[in-house]
């Protein structure tokens, strides 16, 4: 992401990129859907949009910058995104930060924050300050389980001459 947690000045194109996730966002509620919209643009150009679509598809991973960033993986013919803005209606959630990182987006703008969704009753702000406490104290437990075979998926993987890195 660009700045790597760093703010670049917006300009007038990631506004008018912003209006669109708003208006899509709109749309979305008006649908019976969540409200969040996503885009992503590459190079000037509309790769995709997404739409929060979690209780519609009863997909709890169904964000709309997920949403945007599969479609536009498919329209493009690649997983990666390397050069590609990811423009939200809102701060991404921890899922759709991780989404982006591993898709290679550049940059992610943002119009509304965590403290927006909290205030709609969405667990953003909540799962940001949950991944800042030590597991121990999480509501769902996280045990490792090593087996003398845990390793053997990656040792395939590096064996084999013909796999698609990323």
């Amino acid at each position: 992401m660009g700045s790597r947690g760093g703010s670049r000045m917006s300009t007038a194109t990631d506004k008018d990129w912003l209006a669109q996730t708003i208006q899509l966002a709109i749309e979305n509620v008006a649908a019976g859907g969540g409200p969040f919209g996503a885009l992503i643009v590459r190079d000037g150009t509309l790769l995709a949009t997404g739409q929060n679509r979690v209780t519609r598809d009863l997909d709890p991973t169904a964000h709309a910058e997920v949403m945007a960033i599969r479609a536009a993986c498919q329209a493009i013919g690649d997983f990666s995104l390397a050069g590609a803005t990811l423009y939200t209606s809102c701060e991404p959630c921890p899922l759709c930060i991780s989404a982006s990182l591993w898709a290679r987006v550049d940059r992610i703008v943002y119009a509304a924050d965590r403290h927006d969704a909290a205030r709609g009753g969405f667990d953003d702000l909540e799962f940001y300050e949950l991944f800042a406490r030590d597991r121990s104290t999480w509501p769902t437990a996280i045990d490792a389980v090593r087996l003398e075979t845990a390793a053997r998926p990656f040792d395939a993987w590096l064996d084999d001459a013909e796999r698609t890195a990323y």
